[in-house]
């Protein structure tokens, strides 16, 4: 269970699994209205085809360096 522990700034401070663990997320990241005591729920995928892009964008731009040197 995931559940807003309190808001610091710019920052929500979730708790995780009990007291003892706790993580940082931007609030702009959550719904408008969050507030201390919801609990929510987190989703994460990974994007493959933009990891790709990402990958071959580092490799071509360390490709062109290597070339200087």
């Amino acid at each position: 269970m995931l559940v807003i522990d309190r808001i610091e700034g710019d920052w929500a401070v979730i708790e995780h699994g009990g007291i003892e663990r706790t993580f940082n997320i931007p609030k702009d990241l959550l719904p408008d209205g969050i507030k201390e005591g919801d609990v929510i729920e987190l989703s994460i995928t990974i994007r493959n085809d933009e990891t790709g892009e990402r990958k071959k964008a580092v490799k071509d731009f360390l490709d062109s360096n290597m070339l200087d040197c």
